[in-house]
């Protein structure tokens, strides 16, 4: 079974920088697309960002494209979120994903960023 644990969340001043972490465990790492969602308050999740296997293809959303940077450490199992020049509309519950054959099998905990102006 899969585990992936969220961190480096929390508060930030808008246009600061925070760096989320997520530590993968229980799974072939390289068998997988991970990506990144969030939730803002009184919202749906929705996707922000995704990585293919290798870590030569990357997808954003259009919201955080030039801003955010996903990229993963295959030796490491690691995968991660530069976000930078943070709006208050970033501010939301960050969540993990692994996922395999277009199906997302397993999600973090989440971790909070909140943007203060």
């Amino acid at each position: 079974q899969g585990q992936l644990v969220e961190s480096g969340g929390g508060l930030v001043q808008a246009g600061g920088s925070l760096r989320l972490s997520c530590a993968t465990s229980g799974f072939t790492f390289t068998d997988y697309e991970m990506a990144w969602y969030r939730q803002a308050p009184g919202k749906d999740r929705d996707f922000v960002s995704a990585i293919n296997w290798s870590g030569d293809t990357t997808y954003y959303h259009q919201s955080v494209n030039g801003r955010f940077t996903i990229h993963r450490d295959n030796v490491k199992n690691m995968l991660y979120l530069e976000m930078n020049n943070l709006e208050l509309e970033d501010t939301a519950i960050y969540y993990c994903v692994a996922a395999r054959s277009g199906r997302n099998e397993y999600w973090g905990q989440g971790t909070q960023v909140t943007v203060s102006s």
